[in-house]
């Protein structure tokens, strides 16, 4: 067992790591926020190579003789390949389609979500919240079926929002911990 004094030691050294994680994480939010509809469209991509390798894997499995039936792991061998391969060779495509799902999604959340809050609101106090929550998931929603190209830059956006405080916040642990290191005796 190590002792704290270890352990803080450890972490302390390793402060440029933290600093690593936050320049790519700041690297990503800056690609992100300016460039979000090819930063959209990698993504896509990798998501298809992703599903293209699970597919070839789930092939040989396949005819490996896997414990699960064979059809259904050829059915999904297939539909992974089918998949990967529509999402490299038609990111923008796919990614409309991932935003209309996404749509359809919010809409259904939303409606569920205002007709919970109308439902409960003599059990509860703030059921507005509720409500409020549902109404803004629909005009999410309709504004995503609408524009898919403005709901998938919206999401780029805040996922850049979001990369960048993440980023920030480790080059902040990576300078403090680096103070703490300097003073910390070896």
């Amino acid at each position: 067992m190590r002792s704290s004094i270890g352990i803080f030691g450890e972490v302390t050294r390793s402060w440029w790591l933290f600093l690593v994680y936050g320049l790519l994480a700041v690297a990503f939010a800056g690609v992100a926020v300016f460039r979000p509809l090819e930063t959209v469209a990698v993504l896509v991509v990798l998501l298809g190579v992703l599903a293209l390798a699970e597919g070839v894997v789930s092939l040989v499995a396949a005819f490996a003789g896997v414990a699960l039936g064979r059809g259904w792991v050829l059915l999904y061998a297939l539909a992974s390949i089918a998949f990967g391969l529509l999402a490299i060779l038609r990111p923008a495509s796919v990614a409309t389609v991932l935003v209309l799902l996404l749509a359809a999604w919010l809409l259904v959340g939303g409606i569920y979500r205002i007709i919970f809050a109308i439902r409960v609101r003599k059990a509860i106090e703030g059921e507005w919240a509720i409500a409020l929550s549902g109404v803004l998931a629909v005009i999410l929603g309709v504004l995503f079926a609408v524009a898919p190209a403005a709901g998938m830059l919206t999401m780029m956006l805040w996922i850049g929002v979001g990369a960048l405080f993440y980023g920030i916040l480790q080059i902040v642990i990576a300078l403090r911990l680096r103070r703490l290191h300097a003073r910390t005796p070896v």
